[in-house]
C-alpha cells in the first residue's frame, strides 16, 4: 500500500513538473525563441568560420604539394625556379618556398640571392620555418666568411631557445663558425655542450668527432 502510495506522489510530482515546464515555455515563448534565434546564429557563425579554416587549410596544403613538387623539379629543369618565386610566400605553408629558393641559390653559389629569399620570412610568426631561415642566413655569413655576423644570429636564436627549433644544430653551428675563425676552445665548449645536454642526438654523435679531432690538434 505505502509502496502504490510513493509511487503515486512520484508521478504526481513528474506531472506537476511538466505542467510547470510547458507552463513557463508559454509565457517565455518570445523570449526564448529570441535566445533560441540568437544561438542559432552563432553557431552558424561557428560553423562558417571553422569551414572557411580548413577550406584556407587546405589550399595551403595543395600549395604545400605544389612547392615541394617543383622543388624536386629544379635540378632537372632550372627554368622552374620563377615558379617557386610565384608560389612562395608568408602563408603557414608557402614559407617554404622562400627557404627551397635559398637553398638553391646556396647550391648555385649564388649567396645574395639566397639571402634575398630568406629575409622574406618575416619575424611575426617565430616557428620552424622561420628559425631555418636564421640557420640558413647564418650558414651564409659563415660561407662568406663573415664569421661575427653568422656568430651573432646563432647568439640570437639561442637566446630565444624557441621550442620549434633544436638548439643542439645551432649549438654545432656555431661551433663550426668558431672553429673555422680559430676560436678552439670557444669551439670545443659547445661541442662538449652539444655531446652532453643532446646525447642521444646526431649531432651529438658529430660533436664527439669534432673534439677528438681538435683535442689531436692541441
Amino acid at each position: 500500500m505505502k509502496r502504490i502510495k510513493r509511487k503515486q506522489l512520484k508521478k504526481d510530482e513528474l506531472v506537476t513538473t511538466i505542467n510547470k515546464i510547458v507552463r513557463f515555455i508559454r509565457e517565455q515563448k518570445q523570449k526564448l525563441m529570441a535566445v533560441g534565434i540568437a544561438v542559432l546564429f552563432i553557431i552558424v557563425i561557428f560553423i562558417g568560420f571553422r569551414l572557411v579554416k580548413i577550406q584556407s587549410n587546405k589550399k595551403e596544403n595543395q600549395l604545400l604539394v605544389q612547392i615541394l613538387k617543383l622543388n624536386s623539379e629544379l635540378s632537372d629543369n632550372p627554368d622552374k625556379v620563377q615558379e617557386l618565386e610565384k608560389l612562395a610566400g608568408n602563408g603557414k605553408f608557402t614559407r617554404l618556398g622562400y627557404i627551397l629558393l635559398a637553398n638553391y641559390w646556396i647550391e648555385k653559389g649564388d649567396f645574395d640571392k639566397a639571402a634575398s629569399s630568406l629575409e622574406n620570412i618575416k619575424k611575426s610568426r617565430k616557428d620552424i620555418f622561420y628559425y631555418q631561415a636564421q640557420d640558413s642566413l647564418a650558414q651564409i655569413q659563415f660561407k662568406q666568411k663573415n664569421y661575427d655576423k653568422a656568430i651573432d644570429i646563432y647568439k640570437k636564436i639561442e637566446e630565444e631557445n624557441p621550442k620549434d627549433y633544436s638548439l643542439d644544430v645551432i649549438l654545432f653551428h656555431r661551433a663550426e663558425v668558431h672553429e673555422e675563425k680559430g676560436e678552439i676552445e670557444e669551439a670545443l665548449n659547445l661541442y662538449n655542450r652539444v655531446k652532453d645536454e643532446f646525447s642521444q642526438t646526431y649531432y651529438s654523435y658529430e660533436a664527439s668527432q669534432k673534439i677528438s679531432k681538435l683535442e689531436r690538434k692541441k
